[in-house]
C-alpha cells in the first residue's frame, strides 16, 4: 500500500494506457509537491529544538538533516526504475522499490512494518498535537478575558476523546484520503499555521530589541540532563525533515524525457533549499525571541499571548490540517489489514459482507462489520496511547528518531548499492556504509534522548 502524505496533492484520477495515472509533473510542480509534504506539524517544535542545541549546535544540526536528506533524496530517486535507473521498470512506491532492489522477503516485510508503524505513530501524534492546539485556543481566551498572570490551565484528555469520536466517524467514509478538497486544505492550512509562527516570532524578537539565546543553548543542572535533552532535539528534527516514503510517489508524476530521476534531484535540491531556510527562520527566531524560555511547541506553549485571535486562527488551522491528515495516514493501514483478513477469511460474513443502512438526512452508504469494528479499535487505540502520553515533543522525537535511519538511510543506500552494482569495499561502499553508520548512531541517541524524556515526563 502506498504511503500518502497529509499534504501531497490528490491525484485527478485520470490513467494512461497502462492504468497509471497521466505523468504530467514538472520541475516546479515537484518542488510544490516536497515542500507542502514536508513543512507540517514539525516545524512547530524547531524553536525548542534550536533552543535546546544552542545558536551553534542548533543551525548546524538543521543545516546537516538538510544535507543527509539531499543525499537520501540523490539515492532513492535512481531506485524509481530497476533494473536501469532511466529505462527499468517503475516503482511507483516506497516498498515496491525495495521488493524489486533488495529481493528479499525479510527486507520487503520489514519495511513495511516500519512504514506502517510510522503512520499508527504519526496518527498518535496527530492526536496530541489537535488536542493541544485545541486547548491552547481555550487557554488564549481564557489570558485575553482573565489577563496573562491567571492560571488557565485546562486538560487535554477531553479533546483527545473528541478528536477520536470525530475520527471513528471520518474513517467509516469512502476515500475520504483521496478527496482533492483535503489535500487542498492540508497545504493551505499547513503553510499558514507556519509562516504564522515565524512572523509572531520575527515579531517577537523586534518587540525585544535584542537576541536571546547563548552558544550552549538551555542550560541544566547537569551532563546527563543536557545529553538528554539535545539528543531528543535531534529527534524532533528528524521528524521534520526526510520524505523518503512519499518521494517515488511524487517521482512517478513527473512526466519524461527529461529522465525522472534527473528531474526529482533538481526538485530535491530546491525543495531542500527553501525548506531548510524556513526551518532555519523558524527555529533560529523562536529562539532568539524567548531564549532559555523556549516553549516546545512554538504556537501553543505561550510564549505569545496576542494578539489572541491570531494564535485562535493558527491553532485552528492545525486542527483543520490533522482532522485529514490523521485519516491519510490510516487509511493505507485500514486498506493493508482489511484486504489481508479479505483474503484469510473469504467465505466470512463479518468480513466480506456490506450491508445498505440509510439515516435520515444523510445519503445512503454501505457499512462492514468488520470494517466498523478494526477501524473504531484502531482509533480508540491511537487516542488511548496519546492519553497516556499526551507529551508533544517526546513523542515527535521517538518517532522522528525510530523512523530516521532505516527509511531515509539504510534502505535507500542498501538500494543504490544494487542498483549501481556497487561492490564491497569500494571507496563508494565505504564512504555510504560511514554515511549510514553515522546515521545510525544519530537514530540510536534520538530514540535513547526522546524515550528518556517519555519516561521522565510520563513520571514526573
Amino acid at each position: 500500500m502506498a504511503v500518502q502524505h497529509p499534504l501531497e496533492l490528490a491525484n485527478n484520477g485520470s490513467c494512461d494506457d497502462d492504468g497509471h495515472p497521466l505523468r504530467t509533473g514538472t520541475l516546479w510542480s515537484g518542488v510544490a509537491h516536497i515542500i507542502t509534504a514536508v513543512i507540517g506539524s514539525g516545524v512547530l517544535s524547531l524553536a525548542w529544538s534550536t533552543s535546546q542545541l544552542g545558536w551553534i549546535g542548533g543551525p548546524v544540526a538543521l543545516l546537516c538533516f538538510a544535507i543527509v536528506t539531499y543525499v537520501s533524496s540523490f539515492l532513492l530517486s535512481d531506485c524509481y526504475r530497476s533494473p536501469d535507473p532511466v529505462t527499468g521498470t517503475r516503482n511507483k512506491c516506497y516498498m515496491d522499490a525495495v521488493k524489486v532492489n533488495l529481493n528479499s522477503r525479510k527486507q520487503s516485510w520489514f519495511c513495511g512494518f516500519l512504514l506502517y508503524f510510522s503512520m499508527y505513530g504519526t496518527g498518535i501524534a496527530y492526536v496530541i498535537t489537535t488536542a493541544t492546539s485545541m486547548r491552547a485556543i481555550q487557554r488564549s481566551n481564557c489570558y485575553h478575558k482573565e489577563g496573562h498572570q491567571a492560571s488557565c490551565e485546562y486538560g487535554t484528555s477531553l479533546y483527545m476523546l473528541l478528536f477520536g469520536l470525530v475520527q471513528i466517524v471520518v474513517s467509516q467514509i469512502p476515500d475520504f484520503h483521496n478527496m482533492e478538497w483535503l489535500s487542498t486544505i492540508a497545504a493551505i492550512m499547513s503553510f499558514t499555521y507556519a509562516f504564522i509562527g515565524l512572523g509572531l516570532g520575527f515579531a517577537k524578537v523586534i518587540e525585544n530589541g535584542r537576541i536571546q539565546g547563548s552558544l550552549g543553548g538551555v542550560p541544566t543542572s547537569n551532563v546527563a540532563d543536557k545529553l538528554w535533552l539535545a539528543f531528543q532535539a535531534l529527534g524532533d528534527i528528524a521528524f521534520a525533515y526526510p520524505y523518503s516514503i512519499i518521494l517515488l510517489e511524487i517521482q512517478d508524476t513527473l512526466k519524461s524525457p527529461p529522465a525522472e530521476n534527473k528531474t526529482m534531484k533538481k526538485a530535491s535540491m530546491t525543495a531542500i533549499f527553501v525548506t531548510t531556510f524556513f526551518y532555519l527562520c523558524c527555529g533560529c527566531f523562536g529562539y532568539a525571541a524567548f531564549g532559555d524560555d523556549t516553549p516546545g511547541n512554538l504556537l501553543t506553549g505561550f510564549g505569545f499571548y496576542e494578539p489572541y485571535w491570531l494564535i485562535d486562527f493558527a491553532n485552528a488551522c492545525i486542527v483543520l490540517h490533522l482532522v485529514g491528515g490523521y485519516q491519510v495516514y490510516s487509511q493505507p493501514v485500514f486498506a493493508v489489514a482489511e484486504r489481508w483478513f479479505s483474503k484469510k477469511y473469504p467465505d466470512s460474513g463479518f468480513v466480506n459482507n456490506f450491508y445498505s443502512i440509510k439515516f435520515p438526512l444523510l445519503p445512503r452508504f454501505q457499512a462492514n462489520p468488520f470494517r466498523l469494528c478494526f477501524r473504531t479499535v484502531y482509533v480508540v487505540s491511537t487516542t488511548g496511547i496519546a492519553m497516556l502520553f499526551p507529551y508533544f515533543n517526546q513523542v515527535l522525537g521517538v518517532l522522528g528518531a525510530l523512523n530516521f535511519w532505516p527509511l531515509a538511510i539504510y534502505f535507500p543506500v542498501e538500494m543504490y548499492f544494487v542498483q549501481k552494482k556497487i561492490g564491497s569495499w569500494t571507496r563508494k561502499w565505504i564512504v555510504l556504509k560511514a554515511f549510514s553508520l553515522v546515521c545510525f548512531l544519530v537514530t540510536v541517541v534520538g530514540v535513547i534522548g526522546s524515550v528518556q524524556g517519555l519516561i521522565s515526563a510520563k513520571l514526573s
